[in-house]
Order: structure tokens, then sequence, then C-alpha cells
């Protein structure tokens, strides 16, 4: 697929200035050369064009807020100058596996004051006496030189993959945003409505349970109720009390309490007056 048919096919109905990641990586270049790419893609950020064959960047377009460009793996000898005129703003540039062989041809990189972190692994260059101190001399700027600073200590996140992961960074926190949203606009789930039904059925099967406990003890009451006045009375006032009363007072103790029960059985045996004769 050559570059223009790629570029077309990632812009995904979406404008030039909309893009801000652009990946042409195993695309076919016009004579070596970059092609479809304009400076409407002024938001640009992070451009790949790894294995397309390019033998020279003079047709890249003013990328003003390009920050990471990955041009490994391609026949670029030279022209470099170009990057410091349409790329002020790079940060991180990765040239490895291309015909670089000496010093002179990273010279022009001098410019690019923003410059921290320079790829240059399979490149003849890497095979001069003190490469990477030679190279650190001549751009005072840079941190990181294929991966690691000048103590050899390896970058953090192996500046080939750090700026794509903080793009995919704010795309997770976008996402994260729109989640949170989409939790505040929409009902509980359904699990929310059960356990709050659940919870109702405990409430009612504890009143329940409740009530079984009254009724017992409502029953346990009468029955001694009646098994007094049978051992304590035999004339005919009591036998109409114990009809007249007792029926009256079972239900009665489903609602009050037992000693509620008690104290009134006394008051009424103190005013009736029961006699208090047992029988054998």
């Amino acid at each position: 697929m050559d570059m223009k048919k790629r570029i077309h096919l990632e812009l995904r109905n979406r404008t030039p200035s909309d893009v801000k990641e652009l990946v042409l990586d195993n695309c076919r270049s016009y004579e070596g050369k970059i092609e479809g790419l304009t400076d409407e893609f002024e938001e640009l950020e992070f451009l790949s064009t790894i294995n397309v064959g390019l033998a020279s960047v003079a047709n890249l377009p003013k990328l003003n807020k390009l920050k990471k460009l990955e041009l490994s793996d391609n026949r670029v000898s030279g022209g470099l100058e170009v990057l410091a005129e349409k790329c002020p703003n790079l940060t991180h540039l990765n040239l490895s596996g291309n015909k670089i062989k000496d010093l002179g041809t990273i010279e022009p990189l001098k410019k690019l004051e923003n410059l921290k972190s320079l790829d240059l692994f399979n490149c003849e260059v890497t095979n001069l006496n003190d490469y990477r101190e030679n190279v650190f001399k001549l751009l005072p700027q840079l941190t990181y030189l294929d991966g690691y600073d000048r103590d050899d200590k390896e970058a953090p996140d192996s500046d080939a993959e750090g700026y794509v992961e903080g793009l995919d960074d704010e795309e997770e926190d976008e996402d994260v945003l729109s989640l949170v949203k989409d939790r505040d606009d929409k009902e509980a789930p359904d699990s929310d409505a059960e356990g709050y039904v659940e919870g109702l059925d405990d409430e009612e099967e504890d009143e329940d349970e409740e009530y079984d406990d009254d009724a017992q003890v409502a029953d346990w009451v009468g029955k001694g109720i009646k098994y007094y006045f049978y051992c304590h009375s035999s004339s005919y006032s009591f036998n109409i009390f114990y009809f007249l009363f007792v029926p009256l007072l079972v239900p009665v103790t489903a609602i009050v309490s037992i000693n509620q029960v008690v104290i009134c059985f006394l008051l009424l045996e103190w005013i009736v007056d029961i006699p208090k004769e047992k029988k054998f």
C-alpha cells in the first residue's frame, strides 16, 4: 500500500487537524520521499514511518507540534538539517537502521534545542571510536543516546515507547471519565434493587418471628390462667368470670406485654374477690 492511501485510511473520517498520532509503518514511499503528508496536520505530535523505504526527509511538511519522529529501518543518509526547520520542537528522534556513517551527518541536530533522545542503533556511525562520548559532546542537549544516558543508565520508559504510552494514558483517562459519567446518569443495577427487596423480606421475616413469639406467650399465659382458676375456685361467680374474662385475655396477650397481663389479672382477682378454695 502506498503512503498516500495509507494516510487516507488512517484519517478514519477525521480532518488532518484532528490527528495527533499517525502510524505509516511498512507502507511504500514514492521515490524514497514522504508523500501525502501536508502542513494541515498541524496538531500532529507523533509520526512513525518505520520501514517505508525513505531515502530523504526533504518532503517533510511543517509540523510545529511534532515531538516524536520514528524513521528507523529506512535509507536516510543525510539532509537532517530539514528537521530543525520543519520540526523545531522535536524531543525524540529514532534513526536506527539507517545509512548514517559519520558524526557530520547528525551535526545539524544541534539546532534541535528540545531534543532529549536520539537512537542510532545499527548505523555505521556507532562503530566509531568513542562514539557515545563524541555524540554527547556534539549534542549537549541530549539526555539519552540509544536508550542510555551519559552514565549508561537506561531510560525509564525505553524512549521508543514513552510518548505513545503517554497518549494511551490520556485516552484511558478519558475512558474513565466517560464511565463515571455513565455511572452517574444510569439507574442502579438490578442487583441493588434485589438487595433492597431482600432487605424488606428479612424485616418481614423478623416481624413474623416476633408475632409467633407473642402468640406462643399468649398461649402459655392463657393455659396458666386456666390452670390457676381451675385449682383455686369452684364458685358460680368464678365460672361466670372464667367464661367471660379468659376468652378476652388470650388475644390481649398478643398485643400487650406479659407484665401488663399479670398486673391486670392480679387487680381483677382482688376486685372480684375470687374464692380461694382448692379443688383436689
